[in-house]
């Protein structure tokens, strides 16, 4: 019999309670980095959920950060009468990614939550 040791019970505590879809949209990101330097960036998300979206950064971004959010569904949708949709974000990970320079950057929603269901596109 395996014994599961405290900090396995930690970490699947504090799993996510919504599982978070993989599909990429065009999202404007604006805040500041870990120096306090405000920027702005065009990037995609990598998956998102209600509650919260992953995206790839060029910038080094500090976990507690607070980021403004919009993903601009009249640019890409054929609704074009939609509105985009827009948020405020804290982030809670950041690790590096394969291609050195660049961080994967998690996001929980502390503004409107997202709406719109996707379907994964590794399901498609």
């Amino acid at each position: 019999m395996v014994q599961k040791s405290p900090l396995v019970s930690t970490t699947l505590s504090k799993q996510r309670s919504e599982r978070r879809i993989a599909v990429r949209l065009p999202l404007h990101v604006r805040g500041r980095d870990s120096r306090g330097v405000v920027f702005e960036e065009e990037t995609s998300s990598e998956n998102l959920c209600r509650n919260g979206a992953a995206f790839v950064s060029r910038f080094d971004l500090a976990i507690g950060s607070d980021l403004e959010i919009r993903i601009p569904f009249s640019h890409y949708t054929s609704r074009r009468l939609e509105t985009d949709f827009a948020t405020q974000g804290r982030v809670v990970h950041v690790s590096a990614t394969d291609t050195g320079g660049e961080h994967l950057v998690g996001v929980q929603f502390t503004g409107p939550r997202f709406q719109r269901v996707f379907r994964s596109e590794s399901a498609a």
